[in-house]
This record gives C-alpha cells, sequence and structure tokens, in this order.
C-alpha cells in the first residue's frame, strides 16, 4: 500500500468512526430508554444509566474495522475519489460541526445541570453523546427546513498520462 493510499484510507476510516459515533449517539438514547421502560418498568430509569448507555454505546459504534478492509482493499484511485469527494462534501462537514459543538457544549452543560444525579465520568462522556445526537439532529433540521449546505463541484483530477 502507497504513503497516499495509506493516508486516504487512514482518512475515510476516521470519516466512518465520526459518522457512527453520531448516529450510534442518536440512536442508543431512546432505544435504551425504550428498553428499559419495557423490560423492567419505569423505576429502574436513572439518569446515570442512560448517560452511561449513551457513551458506551457511541464508544461501541467507534469501530473501524469494517470501514479499513473496504478501503485498505479497494484500488487507490477509487479510495482517492472517495476521500475527495468526502472532504469537499458541505454535509458532512456541515453534520460533524453541528456534532462536534453539540457534543462540547453538551459535555460542559450536563454535568453543571445534573451534577448530583450521576457520575463525573458518565456526565461528561453522556452529556457529549447525547449532544453530538442534538447536533445531528440539528444539521437535518437545518437542512429540511430549507436551510441544506452550499454545493462544492468538486473537479476530479485527471491520472497523468503514461
Amino acid at each position: 500500500m502507497s504513503g497516499a493510499h495509506a493516508a486516504d484510507t487512514d482518512y475515510l476510516v476516521r470519516q466512518a468512526m465520526n459518522t457512527g459515533y453520531q448516529w450510534s449517539s442518536l440512536i442508543v438514547p431512546p432505544a435504551y430508554i425504550a428498553y428499559v421502560v419495557a423490560r423492567r418498568g419505569r423505576a429502574d430509569l436513572s439518569i446515570n444509566r442512560v448517560l452511561r448507555a449513551t457513551w458506551v454505546g457511541g464508544l461501541s459504534a467507534v469501530s473501524g474495522g469494517g470501514a479499513y478492509l473496504r478501503y485498505a482493499y479497494s484500488g487507490e484511485e477509487a479510495v482517492r475519489m472517495k476521500r475527495i469527494e468526502t472532504a469537499y462534501n458541505t454535509s458532512i462537514l456541515r453534520r460533524n460541526d453541528h456534532s462536534t459543538i453539540g457534543g462540547v457544549l453538551a459535555a460542559v452543560l450536563t454535568p453543571a445541570i445534573l451534577w448530583k444525579r450521576a457520575s463525573a465520568v458518565n456526565l461528561i462522556l453522556g452529556g457529549a453523546g447525547l449532544g453530538s445526537g442534538v447536533g445531528v439532529l440539528t444539521h437535518y433540521g437545518r437542512t429540511v427546513s430549507g436551510d441544506p449546505p452550499s454545493k462544492v463541484e468538486v473537479i476530479q483530477p485527471v491520472a497523468a498520462a503514461e
């Protein structure tokens, strides 16, 4: 594997891991709440457990093994084109920005609001997960409400003639 192919693969694996964390942060909290309420009842539901499920679910979705296998064993030109498309996709960039902003804000605000209700680790990491999910919802809400990200025309590089 050439150096350029390895760099492209690393970039695409990081993007896949980021996307997995974002979707997991969006899906795990309501799924966990529904599971606990259906199986054990509302009395067993606690903020500490919801926050723990949020960050553990996000952590489990970060595994990039599948993405690595996909891109490491693909052709170098195909991986290069996918990296260029991903790097200039303004929708992905805005989703990542909203997710990061939401994660940082919630990692700070959740402990401030719920200090006595959960452990510090669950408050910070779970709050970051919840904020990441809210950031993804914000991105898609803006897109649906008529504020889509701008389109950037990507000019594909032409391979040198041999």
